[in-house]
């Protein structure tokens, strides 16, 4: 989005709450501006009123602009009250009317005298316009207010002169230091532009995240379920068969048979209650946990596996990394069609930070899909990543070479013991 967009449009009003937030903003801003004009008004009413030009023609003019300014910024005030988009995608025009009745004032007050402080004093408010201009989520208005008004604000300081017979010297560097205020106010716009679209993306995730995990319970059930059916059920509807089999007719094989299914049932409700129940970790380890949910990968969707875990620890980030482990082996299951796959763990030279890579050779995932399931709701990595984040590591996908993906997963670590 370019910086002169609106600042309503920073969400779509798809998102209401999302929509309220930058609204919420964008109001405050012009609240800031409202306040702002109100000093610039009363500054230009006190210097007409207590430094009055010289002459009587200059001064019923200056007081003419000056209340025809102050009733035309209460009925701006007024205007914004209504509330609505209009407000805050139009209240930044009025900044140039600002301009142009400083300029008018200060030109009518300086070149009409040929003695007088009325026009020195009035310049000192154009210091005021390019912060009216920072109040906006915009930068590039603020730009487009800020840079003219350095140019008028040289060119009525020069027309004014000689009212005072003030050097060229001096002007310049007035207005060098006007055009450094400018700048910093172009500096502070887009600061808090990106404030903004920062809190409004940590409440977007907050919102997605939140709404996943009402559901992730059903979800968790349903895996499991599917899990349990395609593998532990099956072996055991076999087994049943077996044994009536073996009751009929006293095969020696239907007794074989069975007690392989079993031996294979026990095997999968084993590694199903390891996934479920990371607790297994304090027991086996983590180098043995990761090896039982490549077993159980490798056997669900057929691909060659290699692990290597050599030398690892027990760490305090055992358990976040095995859960980041069971998450990414479960997305080869699901969607690699991968035919090799390779998982190692691996520490730094001093053991202070641990790095589960997970390597395919399958279709392939794009670098943001994280971010995209998340978007569609659904928790997936995105909530992995958080968790890492939050612990002081990442987590980032990448293409492998020549096709497939490379997950790595970093995070400090601290040995529990040795």
């Amino acid at each position: 989005m370019s910086d002169g967009a609106d600042s309503a449009a920073l969400v779509p009003e798809s998102q209401p709450e999302l929509y309220g937030i930058v609204m919420e903003h964008a109001y405050r801003g012009m609240r800031w501006q409202l306040a702002l004009r109100g000093a610039l008004v009363g500054f230009v009413i006190l210097t007409i009123i207590l430094v009055p030009p010289d002459t009587t023609a200059a001064t019923m003019w200056c007081a003419v602009i000056t209340g025809a300014y102050a009733v035309w910024a209460i009925g701006v005030a007024q205007w914004t009250r209504r509330g609505g988009e209009a407000p805050v995608r139009f209240i930044w025009l009025a900044l140039f009317v600002d301009l142009a009745v400083l300029a008018t004032l200060t030109l009518i007050a300086g070149v009409t005298s040929q003695s007088s402080w009325t026009a020195d004093i009035l310049v000192n408010g154009f210091f005021l316009i390019p912060v009216l201009a920072a109040t906006q989520l915009r930068p590039g208005v603020c730009a487009a207010i800020a840079i003219p008004t350095v140019v008028v604000y040289f060119i009525a300081s020069a027309a004014t002169k000689a009212a005072n017979k003030e050097p060229w010297n001096s002007i310049a560097l007035r207005t060098l230091v006007m055009a450094a205020v400018a700048t910093g106010c172009i500096g502070l716009s887009r600061i808090q532009r990106s404030r903004v679209r920062t809190i409004a993306t940590l409440f977007r995730d907050r919102a997605d995240l939140l709404g996943e995990l009402l559901s992730t319970e059903d979800r968790e059930r349903q895996e499991l379920a599917e899990h349990l059916h395609d593998g532990a059920l099956q072996y055991v509807l076999a087994a049943r068969h077996d044994l009536e089999d073996a009751r009929d007719f006293g095969d020696a094989e239907s007794f074989k048979r069975l007690n392989a299914a079993l031996i294979e049932t026990s095997k999968l409700l084993r590694s199903t209650v390891s996934e479920l129940h990371p607790a297994v970790i304090a027991h086996t380890g983590l180098a043995r946990a990761t090896a039982e949910l490549l077993q159980t990968a490798q056997a669900r969707a057929g691909f060659a596996a290699e692990l290597d875990v050599a030398d690892w620890p027990d760490t305090s980030a055992d358990t976040l990394l095995f859960s980041t482990a069971r998450e990414l082996l479960a997305n080869v299951v699901k969607h690699a069609a991968a035919e090799h796959v390779q998982v190692s763990l691996s520490t730094n030279s001093d053991h202070s930070a641990g790095t589960l890579v997970v390597r395919d050779d399958g279709c392939g995932m794009a670098a943001d899909t994280g971010d995209d399931s998340l978007g569609r709701g659904h928790i997936g990595l995105a909530s992995h990543r958080l968790k890492l984040v939050a612990a002081g590591g990442s987590l980032a996908i990448s293409a492998n070479t020549p096709q497939g993906t490379v997950a790595t997963a970093q995070v400090p670590i601290s040995a529990t013991r040795d």
